[in-house]
């Protein structure tokens, strides 16, 4: 096998990813290992002392099995000796939950309400709605930043697609509501008018157009923090495939459109001995054998191209490497194996 550079840690003691951020975000292709990257780095994290919530917006969701820990969709504490949190949000919970326009129908009878019944009486014909789910997550994520409870949110996000669709939309709510402020202010003095005709000037569709300046101000605050580099690392997860890096690199473009700040790119699942990476003098680990394996070899040539394309395109970000390990990771030990590589 070929030499290839890399630093290895020096143990895997709790603690050994010393995340700074307040908000880390993992994001990337399907498949390419982004939970486990989010609850590797949540486990470190708690570990070392600070109150840290895992968040999965993805609706396949894969965090419980991570854990080894039936992950409920309202923040559920993991462990009792280490200060860790989890929650994956259901998008039809949050729907019905989220409160976007803090209406009393929630999503949907927040929507209903402000444009006149378009958007149905159900989280299901809300759920009809392009982004809907998009956007309930995205209330829910804005409050679980804001918990006292936590110190720290790690966020496995959705697929490549889902995930700009989830950055766009403070941009797409921000126009909508943007211009439904517009329209109340237009017809201010027309609803005073038709108010001192036919009733008091305490009416609901005030108080619906007036909860228009709390949305606009819920979604610059994401906006805020979601491009406060100080605040946010938002870290792009790939595998060592030529056709992952193109997908990687697409997306760090477009979250530098956003003007979300990338600090890490991780290539995960890379064919070379753990040894390599982390120090684990007491444990033996099955490692692939590209010189006794035809299989091994040729799959290590490909990864070996993909690897030297991946150096190249990221050259400005801090690019961390996870070894393919032989067991699937799955609990706490294996995990702080993986948070090891990322430290």
């Amino acid at each position: 096998m070929d030499e290839i550079e890399v630093e290895a840690v020096d143990s895997l003691d709790p603690g050994v990813a010393r995340d700074t951020a307040e908000y880390v975000l993992y994001g990337g292709k399907g498949g390419v290992g982004k939970t486990t990257m989010a609850a590797a780095t949540a486990l470190a994290s708690a570990n070392d002392g600070t109150a840290t919530l895992v968040v999965s917006t993805d609706p396949a969701h894969s965090l419980s099995d991570t854990l080894e820990f039936d992950v409920p969709s309202r923040p559920a504490r993991v462990r009792e000796d280490a200060p860790l949190w989890a929650v994956e949000i259901d998008p039809d919970d949050a729907l019905s939950q989220a409160g976007m326009f803090g209406q009393d129908g929630g999503f949907a009878g927040g929507l209903d309400s402000l444009l006149g019944g378009a958007a149905g009486d159900t989280a299901e014909d809300a759920a009809m709605m392009p982004g809907a789910d998009e956007a309930a997550a995205m209330q829910l994520l804005l409050e679980y930043m804001d918990d006292e409870r936590f110190d720290r949110v790690v966020v496995d996000t959705a697929p490549t697609g889902h995930t700009l669709r989830l950055l766009e939309l403070p941009e797409v709510m921000d126009s909508m509501v943007g211009r439904l402020m517009q329209l109340r202010d237009r017809l201010g003095g027309m609803m005073d008018g038709l108010s001192g005709m036919f009733g008091d000037g305490d009416t609901a569709d005030e108080d619906q157009f007036g909860d228009l300046d709390a949305v606009k101000e819920r979604v610059q605050r994401l906006r805020a923090v979601l491009t406060d580099p100080t605040r946010t690392d938002f870290r792009v997860v790939l595998v060592p495939e030529e056709m992952s890096v193109l997908e990687a690199q697409r997306l760090t473009d477009r979250l530098d459109e956003f003007g979300v700040p990338v600090g890490t790119v991780v290539v995960n699942r890379v064919m070379e001995p753990l040894a390599d990476a982390v120090d684990v003098p007491d444990e033996a680990f099955v490692e692939p054998n590209p010189e006794g394996c035809e299989f091994c070899s040729r799959r290590w040539d490909v990864q070996q191209a993909a690897l030297a394309e991946a150096q190249d395109l990221f050259r400005e970000y801090d690019v961390k490497r996870v070894p393919l390990l032989a067991d699937e990771v799955r609990g706490e030990r294996p995990l702080r194996v993986v948070a090891a590589c990322l430290d």
